[in-house]
């Protein structure tokens, strides 16, 4: 598939919604929408705004970029806009916000940022944006690749005595390096894996055990993958949890199959989880669910009624305390690839019928 392809099947499911709506044109500012609209472009400037300095405005019949002199060269030679035969309309970095209200005068406009009169798209965006085209099943697969290189060269660099922030900097370091942005960057040391779910660095020094947690972005899309290191001889209740979550994860990983729901695989997730002998753990942090141009574009729960389709990413991440198994995955018709697999990572190999699914094992270090 070509950008050209990819580009036009995007239009027409947006044309296709703007009929479903009867509305007249769709405007979109979120930076994980413009990057899928236009095929991976970048216009974030400020990695804290959800809003990038770009907009696309389409139409039945056009397909616009609207920004302002500052950003429109960049946009146009660096992230491919051009090829893409994007029209711009140009404003002074002084009056951009005026745009948007002279060239939609008179239509009825959806969009996924508020403006007046405008009816909100959000939800409807991200239902299109999650079915992936091949292209970007391919671009995911590489921007998994390079998380999965980053994670294995800060997990080689890490030692006891350093602080979380010290590994947080290898981690930012060997991920942005590769040109991926780490958009979330969790790390945890010793027994604060087991006081929070959500880690962010402190001047704590690493004794024995860690966790380090990314999210990698690139062309938009967002990676997810968690990887724990102990120094020494693993102790046996963290072994068990270990292999618990690793039994919990497959289960999951393999009940995401097109004749699933996001709820089905959250009710194999809590009935493995009782299996396992933890059954209340799942209530202590989210279980994941779909991903794309958001770590979590629908975050599974029970109610979820949501169907899986093929070539949608997954990042599940179920966790008993002290212990956590997460990766990306992309649904196949028969099995699901695992896109930020480490080669020299150990695994735990687990049988769920007829297949063999391998997850992460703790890396012990010596």
């Amino acid at each position: 598939m070509t950008i050209e392809t990819e580009l036009n099947i995007k239009l027409d499911r947006i044309r296709d919604l703007l009929v479903k709506f009867d509305l007249d044109a769709l405007i979109l500012r979120q930076t994980g929408n413009f990057a899928w609209a236009t095929c991976g472009a970048d216009s974030h400037i400020n990695t804290a705004d959800s809003l990038g300095i770009a907009s696309v405005l389409i139409t039945q019949t056009d397909h616009l970029i609207l920004t302002n002199n500052i950003e429109a060269v960049r946009l146009r030679q660096e992230e491919g806009l051009a090829e893409q035969e994007w029209e711009f309309k140009i404003s002074p970095w002084y009056s951009a916000e005026d745009q948007i209200v002279e060239l939609t005068h008179g239509m009825k406009l959806g969009a996924d940022i508020f403006i007046r009169g405008a009816v909100d798209l959000s939800n409807e965006v991200v239902g299109l944006r999650s079915q992936l085209t091949t292209e970007e099943g391919n671009r995911f697969r590489e921007l998994g690749t390079l998380c999965a290189l980053g994670m294995q060269q800060a997990a080689d660099a890490v030692r006891p005595g350093m602080t979380e922030y010290e590994i947080d900097g290898l981690l930012s370091q060997a991920v942005e390096s590769r040109g991926v942005q780490a958009i979330v960057n969790l790390i945890a040391t010793d027994e604060r894996i087991s006081s929070f779910r959500h880690p962010l660095p402190t001047s704590k020094k690493l004794a024995q055990y860690t966790m380090l947690i990314v999210c990698g972005r690139k062309w938009g899309l967002i990676c997810s993958l968690t990887r724990l290191i102990h120094f020494g001889a693993l102790p046996s209740d963290l072994r068990q949890k270990a292999e618990a979550i690793a039994r919990i994860d497959a289960e999951m990983i393999a009940a995401t199959h097109p004749n699933n729901t996001l709820g089905d695989v959250f009710h194999t997730a809590q009935a493995a989880y009782a299996s396992a002998g933890f059954p209340d753990e799942w209530q202590l942090h989210h279980q994941g669910g779909l991903a794309g141009y958001a770590p979590r574009e629908i975050t599974a729960t029970p109610r979820s009624t949501q169907p899986i389709l093929v070539g949608q990413a997954f990042a599940w991440n179920p966790s008993i305390t002290g212990v956590k198994s997460e990766d990306t995955i992309l649904v196949g018709e028969h099995t699901n690839e695992i896109l930020t697999e480490m080669a020299d990572w150990p695994t735990i190999e687990v049988q769920i019928r007829d297949q063999i699914i391998k997850r992460p094992a703790i890396l012990e270090k010596y």
